[in-house]
C-alpha cells in the first residue's frame, strides 16, 4: 500500500469515528459508579520504573541521547532489581496518604515489567527474570491500595513503532501488538482499577482503533476507568507538570523533581509544602493529584522522595479528611492559604502564617463557629459584610507544612471579592 492510499484508508476510519460519535462509548453508562472511588480519593502515586532506571538519566534517555535499539537492549540484562521492592513503594504510599498506585508497565523504550507472550523484551526473560508487575500488584493490594497500569502505545524499540504510520502492514502488525499487551495485562493481574494510556504517536484514535481497544478493556475489566491519552475522552483528563482544572474529571500528574524516571543529578526537590499545596489546589477543583516517585535500577526509592512523602503523610494523618472525598469549593483567594469544602464547612489550609490574626476578605456566608482542625481548638474570630478575622491564635503556626482551620458556614461558603472593591466605603467616616 502506498503512502497516499494508507493516508485515504485513515480518512475513511477517521469518518466513521466521527459518524459513530453519536453512539454512547464505552463505559459511559457506569462512569459515574466506577469512578465514585477515585473522585473520593483524590492523592495517589504514579511510579516510573524501567531500563533508564539503570543509567540514571532521565526516562527519555534513550531518545534525547540517540542510543540505538542494540545498544539500549544491553540495559535488559543489567535489569536486577532487589526482592520487595514493590513493598516498600506500596507501603511508602499508604503512608503518605495517597490511596491509590499507577505502574509503568510498558514505557516509551518497549520494554515491558510484565511478563508478556508477545515479546521477550520482558522482564521475566530479560534480567529479571521474574514478573515485576505481578510483584507491585501484590503489594499495593496487601496495603489496601487501587491498582493502576501505565502503559504507553508509543514504543521505541518495536520495529513497527515508526513505520506503522506510513506502512498498513506495519500498522496492522504494530497495532494487533499494542491490543494483545493491553488484553495481557488485563487477564493476567486480577481486578485493575486504572488503565493509563501515554502517547499515541504516531497514529490518531482511529488508527490506534483506540474505540475497539477500550471496548476489549471494559469487556475485561467491567469495573476500570481509562484516562484520554488515546486520543479519546476517555473518563478523566490528564494535565501534565501543571495543574488545570478542567469541566470533566481531571487528574493533575507531577513530578517530585524534574524527573519522571530516576535522574541521579536531578536535585531540584519539591518541599513538603510545595506537594501539600498542589494537594490543596487539586482538591479544591475536585480534581486529583498523581504524584510521581523515580525508583533507582534496583526499586529503592530515593531519599528524599520518601523523606517529602513521609512529611505529608503526617500531615496527610491529622488533615487527610478535609482532603479526601472533598467538594467543589468556590472561595479562592487568599495571600496566604488555600481551600477546600465539604457542605457548609470551608477549611482554610493557611500555608503562609501571618501571626496572632487571620482574615479573609468577602466571605459572604454567616460563620458560626472555627477550630483549629488539627486539636479541634476553637478559634474566636469577628465578622463585618466584608470580611472576617480569626483571632487570638499562636503567633507561630500551629501546624507544618499549613495550619488547616475549620470553618463552619450557614450554608455553602461563597466568596465575593468584587463586592468589597464596590460596596467598601472609601470616604474616613
Amino acid at each position: 500500500m502506498t503512502r497516499r492510499d494508507y493516508l485515504q484508508m485513515l480518512g475513511v476510519a477517521a469518518a466513521a469515528a466521527q459518524a459513530a460519535k453519536s453512539a454512547p462509548a464505552a463505559g459511559d453508562a457506569t462512569r459515574a459508579q466506577r469512578m465514585k472511588w477515585w473522585h473520593e480519593a483524590r492523592f495517589g502515586m504514579f511510579i516510573h520504573w524501567g531500563l533508564y532506571s539503570t543509567l540514571g538519566r532521565h526516562e527519555w534517555v534513550m531518545e534525547n541521547e540517540g542510543i540505538p535499539v542494540a545498544e539500549y537492549e544491553l540495559q535488559a540484562k543489567k535489569f536486577k532489581p532487589k526482592p520487595n521492592f514493590a513493598r516498600d513503594w506500596a507501603r511508602l504510599a499508604k503512608a503518605a496518604g495517597q490511596k491509590y498506585m499507577v505502574m509503568t508497565t510498558k514505557h516509551h523504550e518497549g520494554f515491558c515489567n510484565f511478563d508478556s507472550k508477545l515479546t521477550d523484551y520482558c522482564a521475566p526473560k530479560q534480567g529479571p527474570g521474574r514478573d515485576l508487575v505481578k510483584e507491585y500488584v501484590e503489594a499495593a493490594r496487601a496495603e489496601g491500595m487501587r491498582v493502576g497500569f501505565y502503559y504507553s502505545l508509543m514504543d521505541w524499540h518495536h520495529p513497527d513503532g515508526a513505520r506503522c504510520a506510513t506502512d498498513e502492514a506495519a500498522r496492522r502488525r504494530f497495532v494487533d501488538y499494542i491490543h494483545g499487551q493491553v488484553r495481557e495485562l488485563l487477564t493476567n493481574y486480577g481486578k485493575v482499577d486504572i488503565l493509563w494510556y501515554d502517547v499515541n504517536w504516531p497514529l490518531k484514535p482511529e488508527g490506534w482503533e483506540a474505540d475497539k481497544l477500550n471496548d476489549m478493556v471494559f469487556q475485561l475489566q467491567p469495573e476500570i476507568i481509562v484516562n484520554n491519552r488515546t486520543g479519546l475522552p476517555g473518563d478523566f483528563a490528564t494535565p501534565e507538570q501543571r495543574i488545570t482544572a478542567d469541566s470533566r474529571p481531571w487528574e493533575s500528574c507531577m513530578t517530585m523533581n524534574d524527573s519522571w524516571g530516576y535522574q541521579k543529578a536531578d536535585d531540584n526537590w519539591k518541599s513538603p509544602k510545595t506537594i501539600v499545596r498542589n494537594l490543596v489546589t487539586c482538591a479544591h477543583d475536585t480534581g486529583n493529584y498523581l504524584l510521581n516517585i523515580g525508583p533507582t535500577a534496583d526499586g529503592s526509592i530515593p531519599p528524599e522522595s520518601t523523606r517529602i512523602l513521609t512529611t505529608v503523610g503526617k500531615w496527610m494523618e491529622r488533615n487527610g479528611p478535609t482532603i479526601y472525598q472533598s467538594e467543589t469549593c468556590q472561595p479562592r483567594r487568599s495571600q496566604f492559604a488555600g481551600f477546600t469544602r465539604k457542605g457548609n464547612t470551608l477549611y482554610a489550609h493557611v500555608y503562609f502564617w501571618p501571626g496572632d490574626t487571620i482574615a479573609i476578605g468577602g466571605l459572604m456566608n454567616k460563620v458560626k463557629s472555627a477550630h483549629l482542625y488539627a486539636g479541634n481548638k476553637e478559634v474566636k474570630f469577628d465578622q463585618d459584610k466584608f470580611r472576617l478575622r480569626l483571632t487570638g491564635l499562636p503567633e507561630k503556626a500551629p501546624d507544618d507544612p499549613a495550619t488547616t482551620i475549620a470553618i463552619e458556614c450557614d450554608d455553602v461558603p461563597r466568596q465575593d471579592t468584587d463586592y468589597i472593591r464596590k460596596e467598601r466605603p472609601r470616604d474616613k467616616a
